[in-house]
Parts: C-alpha cells; sequence; structure tokens
C-alpha cells in the first residue's frame, strides 16, 4: 500500500475538516469488512509457508532432527518443534474424518 495525498484524491472541505482533527498528521483508513482478505491471501505468502511446513515434516519422518532442520531452514528449534506438532495434529485429524 502507498501513501496518497488527500488534497488528490478527497473534496477540499472534507480535507479541511479532518485538518481540524490531525493537521499534518498521518491517518490509516482501514478497509471495509466486506472487502478485507485474509492474511497471505494476496501475496500467496500462506501457501508458500505450508509447503515449506510440509517439507520441514516430511524431511522430521525421514529422521531428520530438529536441529538439523532448524539450521536448514533458519528457524528456531522451538519453530521446528511447532510446526512438527502442527502437521502431526492436521494429519491426525484428516485421517480421522476420512
Amino acid at each position: 500500500m502507498r501513501y496518497r495525498k488527500a488534497n488528490e484524491i478527497l473534496p477540499e472541505k472534507l480535507v479541511e475538516l479532518i485538518q481540524d482533527y490531525i493537521d499534518g498528521g498521518y491517518v490509516y483508513i482501514p478497509r471495509k469488512q466486506e472487502n478485507k482478505k485474509s492474511w497471505g491471501e494476496t501475496s500467496k505468502v500462506r501457501e508458500e509457508l505450508q509447503v515449506r511446513n510440509l517439507e520441514i515434516y516430511s524431511r522430521y519422518q525421514a529422521g531428520a532432527s530438529v536441529k538439523e532442520l532448524a539450521e536448514q531452514f533458519y528457524l528456531s528449534e522451538k519453530s521446528i518443534q511447532r510446526i512438527v506438532l502442527q502437521e502431526k495434529k492436521a494429519n491426525i485429524e484428516g485421517s480421522t474424518s476420512e
């Protein structure tokens, strides 16, 4: 998101009214609820992290240690443990619902 000058997009009277509240400051205007996107939806980061986490879990199951995985993926050992537990739970829930 980039900044846009209020006087280029808003009516002059509205800019003057806003200046009465915050003269020269920055104001964040949030999206309308119906236009909000979930985290990672636009950038596809969510999907990339899911692929990475599955790779970590796969390597863990193949015998890689938490320490090795932390070094390979530049994450803390605690993060690797959390990912492994999360994927383990997802696999258990997925197999019991089928």
